[in-house]
């Protein structure tokens, strides 16, 4: 016997997620419905089966394809229109012309016996046996009456509690003979119960109805279909599941990683090569899908995750449906009957209340909160640059797709035949998408300089050696699983806004040029790059009285690349050096602010037992530098840049020095008491390079560790800021904790407040109102001097939902209630 499995329904009831995916693939345990149905025909001997197949046909056909992974024999009959159920079957009468054959959904769940029921038909001699089944509420199915026999005396479709006379239902579940296909018209809508079954009856066609046992679900709701889940992992149907269970009720599939502090509480799934972090929370009822990544902290009850999506940390998923390769950011929130539709991406903090509906391909921005459904609307992201180039998830926001397509639209913003410089950190993830990065420069007509792993800073110094551009990739500072792709104009700085704006502009209409095969750019591999950073280095930057000073410093390369580069430097400067952690270490690409702070407390205890007059610490890219003093103490970033800034100013004794607007005002002050003066700049890098760069300049930094050398480059270069401080304490003959002691002690504090996207301007314009008759200072964002020389700054983040504040007074106390008095404001117009 051949067996009619129908697939055609669009499932309008259970969008958004049938938007995008027909019914039968929606997953139940990590499997798609049809295929429960399919497994369950062939436990039957039912192995050759026609689909029927309409909505988004083309998905079933190329998932199943053949029947073959399934030791079946599939073949499809495709509706050009719905038919309906009836006319469906009727269109792949060709195949089932010949003998009895069983009809079934394709979208509902079910162990019901089918041989008994096909022996039912045969005994009968039936031309119709409806399978029936009984439920507690009918009302949403055609109930059907039978005899003491079996035999149909009544069908009533979508019955009122008045008209329910009895508790068995239609199931969709048939055994016909081919002479019924007489009583249905082609290529026209026509339904079984609604007009085949009356018709039959009518005529006293022998119609018998089989009352079933086990379970039957019609998964035609959100409801029904996260209902479904829950009785396959607690067992009331009988289908496989495919994993191990490594307790009671726990599945695992294969390949699946999960951590031996992660939190699992049964009955629960997770699916093949899906990975549970530790501090996890995964509670009954819940299915996770394959290669979902669920992050510490998380914590998942009774919900439904399908494949490829990512759970932050911390994020809360209560009852809900999560579509396919969506992203759920950090301490996100989606409530009990919410269902998040196939590639959207859930902003940090936000909330998604429940019952909403969030449609594929929409983006929830961070600290949203969203009660009412998503359907048409969609805020993509603004700008693809943040503050570090373009950012995001290794895998999940960055993926060799999106590098790929990022490089091809950098290579169409220059010339055919350009020279780009490419280069990565020591990690696994930044040499994978730099290889795409090459393939995608070459194939847009761009010759490639490749220096592999190298220093932030002999990056930069390397494009600008003849180079149309470059293109680093590195970890995130401080985010182990996320990466940076920074974009680099000719000078070797970061990629300008009105260079941003062409890149996006050329990424969004991906227009991306194409090179001929005769245009295929080269690939090349420079050779002596550190000797040749070094020795301009050391050309350019003020050395005088190294050598003769005797001074003894402790180097912390941070198991970086800027260890590459000292072992020469550090010989040619003639001073004697302990170098620790110079090795590379591809498992700490970056370093948490605990890695780093626990790096700097050991190099000061060495530096105070060794006797040298100083330590540093780089960055594991060589970009910026931590300072400890001769008595082993902890100079803070901030408190690092007035030293450094003291130094230059005492040495030059005029020109300007350029800091971000958010430097304490004492800046002014150690500048001014030195002849020089200070230039603000807004807190974008790229400006706070371009005055770098300019004439008259002779320092620069931002207080985080990244120092300007502008006789070397206009950029942040740890290891040029290194050798320049050298200098100056050799030449000065004074300690650092001497020059610490004699500048005044600085009181800035920040907080950061979410800020929907959509208030943002809104809040800039309550903060200018709320300044009144005050100095007000628009440098960047919005500054609010008080007439006692305190401070305020409001900033709001170009790339995330946050508004920045910073705030100086003459103590803690006094910066604080600055601080609580503008959040008021802020809070205010965000509401």
């Amino acid at each position: 016997m051949k067996a009619v499995v129908m697939a055609g329904g669009e499932g309008t009831r259970l969008r958004p997620m049938t938007s995008s995916m027909p019914k039968p693939l929606l997953p139940v345990a990590n499997r798609p419905i049809m295929e429960h149905v399919l497994r369950l025909l062939k436990r039957h001997g039912l192995t050759e089966t026609v689909v029927t197949v309409q909505f988004l046909a083309s998905l079933v056909k190329n998932y199943f394809g053949d029947g073959e992974e399934l030791g079946m024999e599939l073949t499809y009959a495709n509706e050009e229109k719905p038919l309906g159920t009836a006319g469906s079957v009727k269109n792949a009468e060709e195949a089932l012309k010949d003998d009895a054959f069983l009809v079934i959904s394709g979208d509902a769940l079910t162990d019901f016996d089918l041989t008994e029921l096909i022996n039912f038909h045969k005994e009968k001699g039936a031309l119709v046996t409806v399978c029936l089944t009984r439920v507690p509420n009918p009302l949403e199915f055609g109930i059907t009456i039978v005899d003491e026999e079996g035999k149909v005396e009544r069908f009533l479709e979508k019955p009122t509690w008045g008209q329910v006379f009895s508790d068995t239902v239609n199931t969709g579940i048939y055994v016909m003979e081919p002479e019924v296909f007489n009583y249905v018209e082609a290529d026209v809508p026509v339904d079984w119960s609604g007009d085949v079954f009356p018709q039959l009856m009518k005529e006293g066609k022998p119609i018998y109805g089989y009352v079933a046992e086990g379970y039957w679900e019609d998964v035609g709701t959100h409801e029904s279909y996260v209902k479904a889940q829950a009785d396959v992992l607690e067992g009331k149907v009988n289908v496989d599941i495919d994993g191990f269970e490594i307790s009671p009720g726990v599945w695992v599939a294969e390949g699946a990683e999960v951590h031996p502090d992660a939190v699992l509480r049964g009955p629960l799934y997770i699916g093949d090569y899906a990975k549970v972090e530790s501090g996890a929370e995964i509670r009954e009822h819940t299915v996770v899908g394959s290669n979902v990544v669920v992050k510490s902290g998380a914590f998942l009850h009774k919900a439904v995750v399908h494949d490829n999506v990512y759970v932050g940390q911390h994020s809360n998923l209560r009852g809900c449906v999560v579509g396919k390769n969506t992203d759920i950011m950090r301490a996100a929130r989606i409530e009990d009957g919410a269902v998040i539709g196939d590639e959207c991406l859930i902003g940090e903090e936000s909330i998604v209340q429940g019952n909403v509906r969030v449609y594929p391909f929409k983006t929830i921005e961070a600290g949203a909160f969203v009660n009412t459904s998503v359907i048409w609307e969609s805020r993509g992201q603004a700008h693809l640059f943040g503050a570090r180039g373009v950012s995001g998830i290794l895998n999940v926001e960055i993926t060799p797709e999106l590098a790929v397509r990022l490089a091809g639209a950098y290579a169409t913003t220059l010339k055919k035949g350009s020279t780009v410089t490419t280069a990565r950190d020591h990690s696994r993830g930044a040499r994978a998408l730099k290889r795409a990065v090459i393939s995608a420069l070459q194939a847009s007509a761009i010759d490639v300089r490749d220096l592999e792993n190298v220093p932030l800073p002999v990056a930069r110094q390397q494009t600008a050696r003849g180079s149309a551009g470059g293109i680093m990739i590195r970890t995130t500072p401080g985010v182990p699983d996320s990466v940076d792709i920074m974009f680099f104009d000719g000078q070797g700085a970061d990629l300008s806004q009105a260079g941003q704006r062409k890149l996006d502009r050329v990424f969004a209409r991906q227009e991306y040029r194409r090179a001929f095969p005769g245009e295929i750019g080269d690939l090349y591999f420079p050779s002596s790059v550190f000797d040749s950073y070094t020795g301009s280095l050391l050309r350019n930057v003020d050395t005088t009285g190294i050598a003769e000073s005797g001074l003894k410093v402790v180097v912390d390369a941070s198991n970086g690349s800027a260890g590459l580069v000292l072992p020469s430097l550090l010989g040619k400067l003639g001073v004697d050096s302990l170098t620790i952690n110079p090795g590379l270490d591809e498992s700490r690409p970056t370093e948490t602010a605990e890695m780093r702070r626990s790096g700097l407390v050991r190099l000061g205890e060495i530096v105070a037992s060794s006797g040298a007059a100083f330590g540093v610490r780089f960055d594991p890219v060589g970009e910026r530098l931590s300072l400890v003093d001769e008595k082993g103490r902890i100079i803070e970033d901030d408190r690092a840049l007035l030293v450094m800034l003291d130094l230059v100013a005492a040495e030059r004794r005029s020109g300007r020095v350029a800091l971000p607007v958010t430097t304490t005002r004492i800046a002014e002050q150690v500048a001014a008491y030195h002849g020089t003066q200070v230039e603000w700049t807004t807190t974008s890098p790229d400006d706070l390079t371009r005055v770098g760069g300019e004439e008259g300049t002779i320092f620069g930094g931002d207080g985080k560790g990244g120092f300007i050398v502008p006789e070397f480059g206009s950029v942040f270069d740890g290891t040029a800021a290194f050798v320049r401080l050298i200098g100056l304490v050799a030449r000065t003959q004074l300690t650092l904790s001497q020059i610490d002691a004699r500048i005044p002690r600085a009181h800035v504090l920040k907080r950061d407040l979410a800020t929907p996207w959509a208030v943002k301007g809104l809040v800039m314009r309550r903060v200018v109102e709320a300044a009144g008759d005050r100095s007000v200072d628009t440098t960047d964002g919005v500054r609010v001097v008080e007439t006692d020389g305190r401070w305020v700054m409001v900033l709001p983040d170009p790339a995330e939902a946050v508004t920045h504040l910073w705030a100086e007074g003459p103590d803690d106390a006094s910066a604080q209630a600055l601080l609580d008095e503008w959040s008021v404001v802020v809070d205010s117009a965000g509401r």
